[in-house]
């Protein structure tokens, strides 16, 4: 039963690649991929469920971090089982309808992509038994749920929306990684098991208060709760299926199942009960009133969603045990009327061509099947009996009359129960009557009809739901609904009933004078204003306008004063503050290093600082002739390497000598970016300056370095040294660290390299060389010296073959065999030109870099396969005939995807470098510029 939490997690991120990898299949076939996810997740949620029903936890822990309490723990009870139902149940259905909601000139594999990596991110959080685990889950909600909102970048309405939900949800998972960390500080773990059952530590604890504002911050942020409820709206910009996924069971979702999660932990206490109360009260009022003046059919569910989100919040502010109850049982109810809705808005706008309720009308006419789902929706989401969404409602009555507090809070909260009824009947009656009863349509490009019959599948399910629930709920969501309370309650749960008939009490008057009272407001608003002339305006995105564009401001003003473009202030800068802050340790707590004598240097060693000493003495005095210069900086870097040779240091010597060959052609091709004179000399205080400077920090630095150097042997090297060969079958030290003891540090540092490579091509990919640059004539021909190059080609393959697979017994590895293919590579680009290199050999360095970084994630990943931390070595020796013993450790895999990488990204960087097209038209070509002629391929400028 173990594996299966991983297989439930893993199958969205793998169909996501399945999709992503035959980006020309049929759309149909991209569908079926999609859906073999939620479908596949289902079965084993469904294997699962007798266990989770009998009230038992399932759980894969596999360790990742403990030095931080991280572990990758997978938890499966009742309420993360719920949320996983819901997650995988609804977006099975998505997926099919989007099918055929989406036009033929959207990008099919792209959107299912999206969604594939949202429905696996909503997956680890609900899954996740960590709290640091949680929270990369939960960004990872806000990055993808950008991705979804801005899935028509096209649109400015799509990229606003899109920007505003990552702003306001990421600003508020920042707050909730403060809170998680204090929470950890108070209890000593992230384990969720521990944290839940440590709720009378953290309540008694002095940084409660901190936080619970802050994880609340997080919460109200994603569930779009008042102040921050303006973003949700604005993500109706989103194709609908997007909308209806992130409304029903997925992102706004997400906060809420974390106030329920972290309900045991947090609760319990008056600044709970007020704060969360309050806030959901305020927030259920609010989006109520605003939905009824809402013109799109999105933007009144949008502002209902807001209404219900505040609602479930309210009851878990109440904090009783039956509230709790009924606020998991309205996350239900909620999920499943809230998605047939948005998916009915869908198919109106797919088939009228329009979501404006002024233009609508009379539909039940032009469309009766989908108007009577869309009505029976409707009244589920008023609260109307034999429906779902009256059952959650009478609950919230019932709880709201019995509330605790004051006398003041208690009418306060039903005050607040009663107008929320009332408001919600009134917009779903705008919803029914302006869309399926009123007089229209008017000004339609089209005439609306009925759907393909497969896109209504869904609509019909989830109404379907809405009315079982609401007719026989002990016989449909009873175990659902007590397998969830349950997890969250534990001992506290109560015994209540699921009848539909109660009998005449409080809560059912509640309900008829909603109702009542929502039909007479909708109606009486028709006669005293006209609703379709109502401007509806967002207080809360001029704000947010308001501030981005302050904040904005800032930080060019910021910029400009700090990065004007000027490389010699960004070096003062950072020498400047790395000064500050490697002597303060030293100025805090004064002592004199305790170095040994030093030994005697030999003549060669002279000789090379002598040379290195000139070297670098010269550039100064010839800086203004830039190529001698660059020449005499290479001659510095060759230096060092012969140092590290001096001081046996093969692998580092290696390294130095291949870095120092690239760089110095990159520098010698960024010329080609510099103004053809240098600027004017600078004064001489500045020179005198700068040469203070430079003498401290070389200073500090070289002190720093032979302080290392001349550490005793019994240090953290020794160690190391001792533990390479039996730990990591590795000879050679150097490398052994690289990919095995600081293997993650590594991998952190390739995929640095492979994103500066992404920039430097996305910078230079355009660009283009000025009209007075190009030399007249065709380009000088070499073939001696290109047929050498040819000739050294394979030859120079084979060292860099050699040296990767010695790697980890003697000098090589990843990075300089990666290193010493691109620079015979790198030659032929010089001497043969691009199109001539790239035509016989078609590297594809993009792909070659995430090839190399996907390689090195599995590879490092497999070791968690068997229980051990992430990259740990294995080792194999295998007899081969003829060839004897071979020993293989598993970190080649993790240094195959370094060679990749290093090699990638430093020939796209030295290709995009040294290929600045010239212009391609014959008017650019005289300094003209047409704006009308674009690339059909990239749309850049001609």
């Amino acid at each position: 039963m173990l594996p299966s939490l991983p297989l439930l997690l893993a199958l969205p991120f793998l169909m996501a690649a399945a999709v992503a990898a035959f980006p020309r299949s049929s759309r149909s076939t991209a569908a079926w991929l999609a859906a073999l996810a939620p479908l596949g997740g289902l079965a084993i949620l469904g294997w699962l469920t007798p266990a989770v029903l009998d009230g038992q936890i399932v759980r894969t822990l596999l360790p990742w971090l403990p030095q931080i309490g991280l572990d990758f723990h997978l938890r499966l009870d009742g309420l993360a089982w719920m949320f996983a139902g819901l997650v995988l149940g609804i977006g099975a259905l998505v997926v099919l309808y989007a099918r055929y909601y989406l036009s033929a000139q959207d990008n099919a594999h792209r959107f299912y992509c999206y969604l594939l990596l949202f429905m696996g991110a909503m997956l680890g959080m609900v899954l996740s038994g960590n709290l640091l685990l949680l929270m990369i889950f939960w960004e990872m909600t806000s990055i993808s749920s950008f991705l979804l909102i801005g899935f028509w970048s096209h649109r400015q309405d799509a990229r606003e929306g899109a920007r505003m939900a990552l702003v306001i949800t990421g600003g508020g998972g920042l707050a909730l990684l403060g809170g998680v960390l204090l929470i950890g500080r108070i209890v000593g773990s992230f384990d969720l098991d521990v944290v839940l059952a440590a709720g009378e530590q953290i309540r008694a604890s002095a940084l409660y208060p901190y936080a619970l504002f802050l994880v609340l911050t997080g919460i109200f942020t994603k569930s779009a709760q008042f102040p921050f409820h303006f973003w949700l709206p604005h993500a109706m910009a989103a194709p609908t299926p997007v909308s209806a996924y992130l409304h029903s069971a997925t992102m706004v979702k997400a906060g809420v199942f974390l106030l329920a999660r972290l309900h045991p932990a947090l609760a319990g206490s008056d600044l709970f009960f007020y704060t969360v109360s309050g806030i959901g009260a305020l927030t259920l009022l609010i989006g109520a009133w605003n939905a009824i003046f809402q013109h799109d059919l999105k933007g009144l569910l949008a502002y209902s969603t807001i209404s219900h989100l505040g609602l479930i919040t309210l009851l878990f502010g109440l904090s009783t045990p039956m509230a709790v109850v009924a606020g998991v049982f309205h996350i239900l109810n909620h999920a499943t009327f809230k998605a047939s809705l948005f998916m009915a808005a869908g198919i109106i706008d797919h088939e009228t061509g329009t979501r404006d309720m002024r233009k609508l009308g009379g539909l039940r006419k032009l469309m009766p099947f989908t108007s009577a789902l869309a009505i029976i929706a409707s009244l589920a989401m008023a609260g109307i009996p034999l429906l779902n969404g009256f059952l959650s409602k009478e609950m919230l009555f019932a709880e709201a009359i019995s509330a605790g507090g004051t006398e003041t809070m208690r009418m306060a909260v039903s005050i607040a129960a009663l107008l929320a009824g009332v408001f919600g009947v009134a917009y779903s009656l705008r919803f029914v009557h302006d869309t399926f009863f009123a007089p229209g349509p008017h000004g339609l490009d089209r005439v609306p009809h009925e759907p393909p019959r497969w896109m209504k599948v869904p609509v019909e399910l989830l109404v379907v739901v809405c009315v079982a629930v609401g007719i026989a709920p002990a016989l449909t969501v009873a175990p659902v609904l007590h397998a969830a309370a349950a997890s969250i309650l534990g001992s506290a749960m109560p015994e209540y009933s699921l009848s539909v008939w109660h009998g005449f009490n409080l809560p059912l008057a509640m309900s008829a004078i909603g109702v009542v009272g929502g039909i007479a407001l909708y109606f009486g608003l028709r006669k005293l204003i006209n609703l379709h002339a109502v401007t509806n305006t967002t207080t809360g995105r001029n704000v947010f306008h308001a501030q981005l564009d302050a904040v904005s401001a800032l930080a060019m003003r910021l910029t400009n004063g700090i990065a004007n473009g000027s490389l010699q202030r960004m070096l003062l800068g950072l020498v400047l503050v790395a000064i500050v802050v490697a002597a303060a340790p030293f100025v805090a707590n004064p002592a004199s290093p305790n170095w040994t004598a030093p030994q005697p240097i030999p003549l060669l060693g002279w000789a090379l600082w002598l040379v290195m000493m000139g070297c670098a003495i010269a550039t100064l005095r010839v800086y203004k002739q830039r190529l001698l210069a660059v020449l005499l900086v290479g001659g510095v870097g060759l230096m060092v390497a012969l140092t590290f040779v001096f001081l046996s240091a093969p692998d580092l010597a290696l390294t130095q000598l291949l870095v120092e060959m690239v760089t110095l052609v990159l520098m010698l091709l960024g010329m080609n970016y510099l103004p053809a004179q240098s600027g004017p000399e600078r004064p001489r205080w500045r020179k005198r300056r700068d040469a203070l400077i430079a003498v401290i920090a070389g200073s500090g630095l070289g002190a720093l370095a032979y302080t290392a150097m001349t550490l005793p042997p019994n240090t953290m090297a020794g160690e190391l040294v001792a533990r390479a060969l039996p730990e990591a079958y590795g000879q050679n030290v150097v490398n052994v660290i690289l990919v095995d003891f600081r293997g993650f540090d590594t991998f952190g540092e390739i995929t640095v390299f492979g994103i500066a490579a992404l920039v430097v091509h996305a910078l230079l990919r355009r660009t283009r060389m000025a009209p007075e640059q190009i030399m007249p004539g065709p380009p000088i021909k070499l073939p001696v010296p290109a047929d050498l190059a040819q000739i050294m080609f394979p030859l120079t393959l084979t060292v860099s073959i050699f040296l990767f697979l010695r790697g980890h017994n003697a000098p090589g590895g990843g990075f300089i065999a990666g290193l010493v293919l691109a620079v015979p590579l790198l030659i032929q680009y010089v001497i043969q030109g691009t199109a001539s290199v790239e035509s016989r050999f078609g590297f594809d360095y993009i792909r070659c870099i995430g090839t190399g970084l996907l390689i090195a994630l599995l590879s490092g990943s497999a070791s968690m396969l068997f229980g051990v931390p992430f990259l740990t070595s294995g080792h194999l020796d295998l007899h081969l005939p003829l060839i004897g013993d071979v020993p293989l450790a598993s970190a080649i895999g993790f240094d195959i995807g370094v060679y990749l990488v290093v090699f990638g990204g430093a020939m796209l960087m030295l290709s995009m470098m040294g290929t600045v097209k010239p212009s391609r038209t014959r008017t650019a070509r005289k300094g003209e510029i047409d704006l009308q002629r674009r690339s059909a391929r990239t749309g850049e400028m001609h």
